[in-house]
Order: structure tokens, then sequence, then C-alpha cells
């Protein structure tokens, strides 16, 4: 990717989005953030997630080098309903091929579509082991996953290097799942949910910003494209997830939070809250990208460096 760029970016006002877009223009690179609302500045595009009337506009993607899509309804933002589930698929599954069309329509397509994903798409694995290689797992949010990637292939067929991008749990207290954590821990009403024995693939924010920096600036022959996962090199139980927090905050874990009372509360997403997701980041390290916090404790240190 030449320096500097031109890098379309959905998700912008997100966690991850906004993280992205601040490491991206302070190297120089122009960013147009496509947003659901008209838009209001200079660097907006609007664009419907739905595929519906423009979709994504031809203009919005003119002249770039890249596009970002990390646009999607939070997973964890509101009780599993029929119709929240419908606009979690939508949300993913329609916007993903409205800008994976209007990518393959371009005259000079952009060289690299960085396409968002979950390790969602392993379903329950238990203790054992996954990488890029697994077939897709069972449940609701797998079979989400697989349709998420499906609709990219327009930009593949049009010989775009497409790279799917499985994210795992991002440790950051600023938002997200994580975030939503750090004020129980802090407070002392943290825990461990249910038995404590699954497996909880994190990756440090800055991480996970420098993964997606390090596949946006690879080209040649060993530019990765199809899936990468997004998680640190060692999964770790929310056991030790829950002894590490106590720890680094400085806080009692003596209320955990159990199944029933999870079931009860969060309804069908319990079950996913407490599967065992144990995924490793096979081709992120053959491809040699360093790691700033592999640790869980490094990872949780650094969340909070970043909210101080």
């Amino acid at each position: 990717m030449p320096t500097p760029s031109r890098i379309a970016v959905t998700g912008s006002t997100g966690l991850i989005g906004s993280s992205l877009v601040t490491s991206l223009r302070a190297d120089g690179h122009e960013v147009v953030r496509l947003v659901r609302r008209p838009a209001r500045e200079s660097d907006e595009a609007q664009w419907d997630p739905r595929g519906k009337d423009t979709g994504v506009t031809a203009a919005a993607l003119a002249g770039c080098d890249a596009v970002v899509h990390l646009a999607g309804a939070g997973v964890a933002d509101k009780r599993w309903t029929e119709s929240y589930k419908r606009e979690i698929r939508d949300s993913r599954v329609l916007g993903t091929a409205a800008v994976a069309r209007a990518i393959a329509d371009q005259d000079t397509p952009p060289a690299t579509f960085l396409c968002g994903s979950a390790i969602g798409f392993y379903g329950d694995t238990g203790d054992r082991a996954v990488d890029e290689d697994a077939p897709a797992g069972e449940g609701f949010l797998a079979e989400v996953c697989l349709e998420w990637e499906d609709a990219a292939a327009p930009a593949v067929r049009a010989g775009v290097r497409t790279v799917l991008a499985r994210t795992g749990l991002v440790v950051a207290a600023s938002g997200g799942a994580w975030g939503r954590l750090f004020p129980l821990f802090k407070a002392g009403l943290g825990g461990r949910i249910g038995n404590g024995r699954q497996y909880w693939s994190h990756i440090a924010l800055a991480d996970h910003i420098a993964a997606l920096r390090f596949l946006l600036e690879q080209d040649g022959e060993d530019a990765l494209s199809g899936p990468v996962n997004l998680t640190a090199p060692e999964p770790v139980t929310n056991r030790e997830v829950t002894r590490v927090m106590g720890k680094v905050l400085r806080r009692p874990t003596l209320f955990p939070a159990p199944a029933p009372a999870l079931q009860l509360f969060l309804g069908q997403f319990a079950e996913d809250v407490l599967s065992s997701q144990r995924v490793v980041p096979r081709r992120l390290m053959e491809a040699g990208f360093p790691f700033t916090h592999p640790g869980i404790e490094d990872a949780v240190r650094a969340a909070l460096e970043d909210s101080a």
C-alpha cells in the first residue's frame, strides 16, 4: 500500500474503527469515513449498510487504495430477540455485500479489502486449539460469520486482495464487551463467569490496530488474504482472566455469574458467553507480526493506561 494512501473505513465511530482512523491519520493517510447519516464533514460519505437506495456510491471509493469494513450491530448491545438477531445478521451480511459490490464495480478497484469478521466463526471449541484452517462451528454466531465472510465474494472475484479479520475479545477499558467488565471489577463486583474453564481468545486494542495496519500495508506475493485470526498467541480461561483483573485492579473477585443467572438475564446470548473458544493467530505469527502485549496481564495493564 503506497504512502500516503486513501483509505475508506466503515464503522469509524466504534471502538476499533475510531482507533484505526486515528492511527492512519497520524501517519498521513487520507481517510474517507462511510457514515449512515447524511455526510456533514468533508471526510465523510453516506452509505446504506443494508444495500438499499445508493448502497455505497462509486465516488466514495474512487481513488481508494484500500477499504476497511468494520460496521455491524453490536452482538452484546441488546437481548437476542428474533428481531435483533436479524439486525445482527443483516447489518453484517447485507453491509458487506454492499461494500464488496461497490469495490468490484470500480473502474480501478482498491488493492485491498480488509473485512471484519469474528472468531465466533469457530463456534464452541472447548479445550481444542484452532487456527484459520478449522471449519465453521455451530450456532447462531458461527452461521452469521459464515454468511458474513461469503458476502465479500464480489471483491474476491474482482481480483481484490480480501482479508477476513476474525477478531477475538478486544481488551479495552473504553468500549466493547471488555469495557463493561472494568467498572464491575473496579467496584469489587467481578468474578468468574459460569465455571470459568471456558477459553477467552483476547487481543489488546493496540495489538489489534497494529495487526490491521500490518495486514493493510502488506503487498506482493506474500501478502495475506483470506481468514486471519486477530487474537493473542496464548488464549486464557475466564478463570485466569478473573484472577488477572483482580490482581491488576487490586480488588476481590468474589461475585461469580452462574450459568443459570446468565441464561435468565441474557437469554440465548448466554450460550456464547459461556462457550469456549481457544483460537490461535497462526497466520499472523507465521507472517512475523510482533505482538506488543501478548499476555493477558500486559493487555489489561495497557488498557488501563490507555484509559487514564
